[in-house]
């Protein structure tokens, strides 16, 4: 059914009565669907909503494309009844300050209108009334600029329009409009400005404002990461989401240094000591109630303190298995291993690979009455209930070796160590799976046959080894294709064999690709998933670990056994659609065999 377009309407704001008949008039709406919707608002107040918000709560359905008619999709509609282009607003791509320079608050609320970008000859303004004029002559004359006008979602306009000349005022009166004041402190690169000693304070109202602004926004766009990054003049501001590091803000240079000492208050740290690392932990609630925990980790910068935020969601340990991206092959193999009664099981990988999430969702699923789980960690990551928890403390001597020691005298069945970084941890391990514990921790390699070497460059004996470690398992995250728009698309043969080579996999009947839509942002990806290599010690295996262990023989002979490379688990995933194969090829080492 081709959609007609309906003539303007007399008025230049909106009624709903204009809306339902347009739609009626294009062939999205039927006659009594919009007089339904006309009788159940009649007498209502709408002066507080759009009228494409009222349409959008009858959950109709469009009799054009048989699809719902969500507030996204009337949206669409009116852009095109305006002729005007459709605008989908991302807050990560909107620079506050500057759009809050561009109008006054009272301006942009009066008209109900919020400029999304800035160029230099021309400045985009996003309404939600296409067939208003009154304003554009005004504000061309004030910006000496084109206007060109886009069509967005009435809802995002009002929500957005508060938060960003909010935060823009926030940051404005925090930094007491001394845009280039130095803060000098601990600024191995700075710019003296002599007299310029106002800086915002850690408790002031506005830098309060902006933290918890900052936080609830991370939680809403899905960041794993937060990082606060002072440059020569300025606080960069990135999110980590999916893997994929974006720049979200930049605030002036004393308005960041006042946001890290806010930081580092809620995470019970010394804010005077800006020269050496700290580590602390802040524990806060979601939009949706529900509780969240951040990690706090500062670092000293020629240009001054930085600062990242891990967030650690406690849901993550609800996950199950497959969830987290276990095929149900890794499922046994991995269970194999961690079920047994006593020895080590390993998982290595670099930072931000899913380790902690591995470890902490494995010891939920082991954890019972009948067991006691003593963990030592630097830092606590998650606290668990489940789990009897221990801290490293450097400056008393509790490191993760006597951390271990003391755990031995707690009675344990189960212990899980951070990370083995020495030989004197490496021992403790060995020492407490020798005497009937089951020992989960982690490395820091690049494969799972790797870590048997690394175990022996540390120092400790082949024999001790071969005895005490069950299995090693490495892992990688990788983005996942977002189910709403993710596309079928040719097997590209030449990739899939760089991906599978050496071994000869079977080519998938299809593939997919990312697309991009609002509810990935456009990236074509939400979420990731895990990617595992698992090696199980024993038999031939287990012979191989000696004073001349050739780590290229105990890789080929584990792949023998059964043991899939990370690049062929991955490929697993690209046959079941789930991701591409540009995202394994760049997430996993090369395959050798």
């Amino acid at each position: 059914m081709v959609e007609s377009r309906a003539p303007a309407p007399h008025r230049t704001t909106l009624t709903l009565r204009d809306v339902c008949t347009a739609l009626v008039t294009s062939g999205e709406l039927s006659q009594e669907d919009a007089e339904r919707v006309l009788t159940t608002n009649l007498g209502g107040d709408q002066r507080n909503h759009h009228p494409l918000e009222l349409v959008a709560q009858a959950s109709l359905k469009s009799l054009r494309t048989g699809h719902s008619l969500g507030l996204e999709q009337l949206t669409q509609w009116l852009a095109r009844w305006g002729d005007q282009p459709y605008f989908h607003i991302d807050p990560l791509k909107i620079d506050a300050p500057a759009i809050a320079r561009v109008m006054s608050y009272g301006f942009a609320q009066r008209h109900n209108i919020l400029a999304v970008e800035i160029g230099r000859q021309e400045v985009v303004i996003a309404s939600a009334e296409p067939f208003k004029l009154e304003w554009e002559a005004n504000l061309r004359h004030v910006l000496q600029k084109d206007i060109k006008r886009v069509v967005a979602n009435p809802e995002d306009i009002r929500r957005f329009t508060v938060e960003f000349y909010q935060l823009a005022n926030s940051v404005s009166k925090a930094s007491g409009d001394q845009g280039n004041g130095s803060s000098g402190i601990q600024n191995f690169e700075q710019l003296l400005d002599l007299g310029s000693n106002e800086h915002p304070d850690a408790n002031d109202q506005h830098v309060v404002k902006i933290v918890d602004w900052l936080l609830q926004y991370a939680f809403e766009q899905r960041a794993s990461d937060i990082h606060i990054e002072p440059r020569r003049n300025a606080t960069q501001i990135r999110f980590r989401i999916d893997g994929v590091l974006h720049n979200v803000y930049e605030f002036p240079e004393q308005v960041g240094v006042a946001v890290t000492s806010r930081l580092k208050i809620l995470g019970r740290l010394n804010v005077a000591e800006k020269r050496r690392p700290q580590d602390g932990r802040i524990k806060t609630r979601k939009p949706d109630n529900s509780e969240i925990e951040l990690r706090l980790a500062t670092m000293p910068t020629a240009f001054g303190e930085k600062m990242v935020l891990r967030v650690f969601d406690p849901e993550v340990l609800l996950q199950s298995f497959e969830q987290l991206g276990f095929s149900r092959e890794d499922q046994e193999r991995w269970r194999d291993i961690t079920h047994r009664p006593h020895g080590i099981v390993l998982v290595t990988g670099p930072t931000g690979s899913g380790k902690t999430t591995t470890l902490y969702s494995t010891l939920k699923q082991l954890a019972s009455s009948e067991v006691n789980v003593c963990t030592i960690e630097d830092p606590i990551e998650m606290v668990e209930p489940a789990f009897n928890q221990m801290q490293v403390q450097n400056n008393i001597e509790l490191t993760f070796a006597a951390g271990v020691r003391s755990l031995l005298r707690q009675d344990p069945d189960i212990i899980m160590i951070g990370e083995i970084r020495d030989l004197e941890t490496a021992e403790m391990a060995v020492q407490a799976a020798l005497t009937g514990h089951l020992v989960l921790s982690t490395l820091h390699t690049n494969d799972a046959p790797s870590a048997i070497t690394r175990l022996l460059e540390l120092g400790i004996p082949p024999y001790l080894i071969r005895a005490t470690v069950l299995g090693v398992m490495a892992q990688r995250l990788v983005r996942t294709l977002c189910p709403h728009c993710k596309t079928p698309t040719p097997l590209d043969d030449q990739a899939w064999h760089s991906l599978t080579k050496p071994w000869k996999a079977t080519l998938p009947e299809r593939v997919f690709q990312p697309a991009g839509c609002l509810e990935c942002r456009n990236t074509g990806y939400l979420g990731r998933a895990g990617v595992y290599e698992i090696l199980q010690l024993d038999g031939p295996l287990t012979a191989q670990i000696n004073e001349q262990c050739e780590l290229e023989n105990l890789r080929r002979d584990a792949y023998r056994q059964g043991m899939r490379s990370l690049r062929l688990s991955g490929a697993q995933k690209v046959a079941a659609g789930q991701t591409t194969i540009e995202e394994i090829l760049r997430v996993t080492p090369e395959s050798q065999r």
